[in-house]
C-alpha cells in the first residue's frame, strides 16, 4: 500500500457537544463526556473538535441525573466522571484489538458506577435516591460499541441506510411502544414517560445494561441525546436536523441545532446532545 492509499483509508471522528439548563429549570443535571484514551493515558476533548483514529480509541458519553436537591446534578458528574477512573484500568484489552473483550468491559464499567452510587445514597442522606442515566459510546477504528441504561438516547445515521434508534428506553413507556401498543407521539407526550424501570444508583436492585456494538463506514454519524431533547422533537426531525439542516440553521453545528429546535419545542429539561461524525 502507498503512503497515499493509507492517508486515504485513514478513518477520523469529528465530534459536537452541548447542554443547555433549558427555559425553567435553575440547575443542570445533564453532563456529556468526550475522551481520547490508549493503553497509556487519557486526554479530555472540548466539545467541538476532530481526531485521527490512528491506534486510539475514542469515549463518548451523555448522562442525565435524578434526586433530591442537587443530587441530581452531582449524579450525573459521577457518571461520566467514574468512566475516567475504571476504563483505564481495564483498556489495554481493547487497545490490543481484543474488540470480543469490550462488552464485558462495559457491563462491569456500569456495575462499578451502578455500586458507587448505591453506596453513596446509603451512606450520606443528601444523595438518598440519586441516580443517573448513561449512554456510552467506545469507538474503536472500526466499531462503535456502546453501553446504555435509562432513557437517554444513542441514535445511529448510517451514510447509506436508514436512521436507527439503537438503544431501548428502559421505561414501562419505551416497553409500549417496542410492542406497538403506543405512537411515538405518544410515548413522547404522556406523564409516565420519564418513570425508568433502569438507571445507575436510585432504587434499581439489579442492573441490566443494554450492550452492543455497530460497525461503521466512513460517512456515518452517531446520535447521543439526553430526554430533554427527544421529548421536545420527534427521531424524524432529529434525523433532518442532523442530515438537511434548513437554511435558518447552517450556521449552528448538528448538536446545536438539535438542542435549539428542541429547547424551541419544549424545553421543560435539561438538554445535552453529542454527534459524531465519522470521515
Amino acid at each position: 500500500m502507498s503512503e497515499n492509499d493509507s492517508q486515504s483509508n485513514e478513518i477520523s471522528v469529528g465530534w459536537n457537544g452541548i447542554t443547555d439548563v433549558g427555559r425553567f429549570r435553575t440547575n443542570n443535571e445533564d453532563a456529556f463526556l468526550a475522551l481520547n484514551i490508549d493503553a497509556q493515558e487519557v486526554r479530555y476533548l472540548g466539545k467541538d473538535g476532530s481526531a485521527s483514529m490512528d491506534g486510539d480509541d475514542f469515549i463518548f458519553a451523555v448522562s442525565d441525573g435524578m434526586g433530591g436537591a442537587n443530587a441530581g446534578e452531582f449524579a450525573s458528574k459521577i457518571a461520566v466522571d467514574k468512566i475516567t477512573e475504571l476504563l483505564p484500568k481495564t483498556f489495554h484489552l481493547g487497545a490490543m484489538g481484543l474488540d470480543r473483550r469490550c462488552g464485558q468491559i462495559l457491563s462491569e464499567l456500569f456495575s462499578r458506577i451502578h455500586e458507587e452510587m448505591v453506596q453513596m445514597g446509603t451512606y450520606y442522606e443528601e444523595c438518598r435516591g440519586m441516580g443517573a442515566t448513561l449512554s456510552l459510546c467506545w469507538l474503536t477504528p472500526s466499531v462503535m460499541h456502546f453501553g446504555h441504561v435509562g432513557d437517554s438516547r444513542i441514535y445511529y445515521l448510517p451514510k447509506e441506510g436508514e436512521f436507527t434508534q439503537i438503544t431501548e428506553d428502559h421505561t414501562h413507556v419505551g416497553y409500549l411502544f417496542r410492542q406497538g401498543k403506543i405512537t411515538e407521539y405518544e410515548a413522547r407526550t404522556r406523564r409516565d414517560r420519564n418513570i425508568l424501570d433502569q438507571a445507575l444508583g436510585g432504587n434499581i436492585q439489579r442492573l441490566d445494561p443494554q450492550i452492543g456494538s455497530v460497525v461503521y463506514s466512513p460517512g456515518d454519524r452517531f446520535v447521543l441525546c439526553t430526554d430533554g431533547v427527544t421529548d421536545g422533537i420527534s427521531n424524524r426531525r432529529i434525523h433532518s436536523l442532523v442530515a438537511f439542516p434548513p437554511s435558518n440553521m447552517e450556521s449552528l453545528n448538528p448538536a446545536e441545532r438539535l438542542v435549539y429546535d428542541a429547547k424551541e419545542e419544549s424545553g421543560c429539561d435539561n438538554l445535552t446532545c453529542l454527534v459524531l461524525t465519522l470521515e
